[in-house]
């Protein structure tokens, strides 16, 4: 990786900064996005002895706010955008429960037929898990509502064997109906409507979400020439590959004249679950290109505290697409056991949806990771990791059975 050096970042304060954001797979309003920014964001100031203001937003695009920000003596200001695909995300999970079962037998059958999902349990245990979990709890579901169903129907049966096979059918039907409704607490529905959506078409990008990172682009592309000093997408989740792929779109039509500094943070990245599968070309080539490119920085946070996230994996090194020339990402560890106090981390350990937003939240002991100043503070991201080494624990291997590339 070549290191980001002090000739190539000259002048890297920030007085104007815009933020796209880039969600995850997640259907709720973006206004929660702004919400958690303002709680978290004031509860680290206090921490961190700085101060930060939200604002209505003064920019162009769907959803975002606006922060102020006075950190070290300097002040600074940032207009951040959420990038909405919650609509598709709404679109993909309003299935029936048929239809999700359905779902399951073939997001079973892409990761399992195409030997990914053994590759992607050699990285990281935790995501594997989280993977697995709805597909255990939707059969669970189902063979208790078999259960229930065979028992009433069993007894209903003694009346008329017709009645019995009816009663049955029904209560199986109830209970299944039942856990979905409960699902806001089990999220076994969610997550199966997860990585289904990146299954479906064997990693492809469908139709929909191609024309959206279309439009992210164009977006993006507007800022670069806008008078910023600092144009910053964060990729959270799935929303690190969308960025990977919006930005190395971007690179190869060539920046605008006079362009603001490009930088790209990916958050909880689990870029692995759509990169190893065998039709994820596009995904594969962009991984590939964006790696090598000197126009913008690239830093990878995660931690091995998130079980969602594939911690400390290099996307780019373990898809076995890395260049000659690769420069990115720098990975580097969130270190919730260190950044977060005993009570605090005793609180969050086992709350694994929780700690998948962790990297948008405050930290009671920050190191050299604080979400605030890295999108409203007066630091670029090349100056702010200038001299950051790479996690000595981070996986580099090559693992992906599937290299080739669009």
């Amino acid at each position: 990786m070549t290191p980001i050096t002090p000739q190539e970042n000259s002048d890297q304060s920030v007085h104007r900064r815009r933020v796209y954001y880039i969600p995850g797979y997640d259907p709720i309003h973006p206004r929660r996005y702004r919400e958690l920014y303002r709680k978290e964001g004031d509860a680290q100031a206090k921490i961190s002895g700085y101060q930060i203001a939200l604002k209505p937003k003064k920019t162009g695009g769907p959803y975002g706010w606006h922060v102020k920000t006075t950190i070290g003596g300097a002040a600074t200001e940032a207009d951040v955008e959420v990038l909405v695909w919650s609509d598709i995300v709404k679109s993909s999970m309003s299935r029936g429960i048929l239809a999700t079962y359905v779902q399951l037998v073939r997001t079973a059958y892409a990761y399992i037929g195409s030997g990914a999902l053994f590759r992607l349990a050699s990285l990281r245990k935790g995501p594997m898990i989280a993977a697995l979990y709805p597909i255990v709890f939707l059969l669970v579901q189902l063979l208790l509502a078999c259960l229930a169903g065979w028992g009433i129907g069993a007894l209903v049966a003694l009346v008329h064997p017709l009645l019995g096979w009816s009663a049955g059918l029904g209560v199986v039907w109830a209970v299944l109906r039942a856990f979905k409704r409960w699902d806001n607490k089990i999220f076994a529905y969610y997550l199966m409507h997860d990585y289904a959506y990146s299954a479906q078409a064997g990693g492809a990008n469908p139709p929909e979400l191609e024309a959206r990172m279309t439009a992210f682009r164009l977006e993006i592309r507007a800022a670069l020439t806008a008078g910023f000093d600092e144009v910053l997408v964060v990729g959270h989740s799935s929303g690190a590959h969308l960025a990977v792929s919006v930005l190395a779109d971007l690179l190869r039509e060539g920046l605008p004249t006079g362009a603001a500094r490009l930088a790209f943070l990916s958050l909880g990245q689990v870029v692995p679950m759509v990169s190893f599968l065998p039709k994820a070309r596009r995904l594969r080539a962009d991984l590939h290109y964006l790696s090598a490119q000197g126009e913008l920085v690239w830093v990878d946070v995660t931690a091995p505290g998130d079980g969602c996230a594939f911690a400390l994996c290099d996307p780019v090194a373990v898809t076995g697409v890395s260049p000659p020339n690769k420069r990115w990402p720098l990975v580097i560890s969130a270190a919730f056991t260190k950044t977060l106090s005993p009570a605090r981390w005793k609180e969050l350990r086992w709350r694994f949806f929780r700690l998948h937003f962790q990297y948008l939240c405050a930290f009671d002991r920050p190191g050299d990771y604080d979400y605030f100043q890295i999108t409203a503070g007066p630091q670029s991201l090349a100056a702010r990791y200038r001299d950051r080494p790479a996690s000595k624990s981070r996986i580099e291997r090559p693992v992906s059975g599937y290299r080739d590339m669009a």
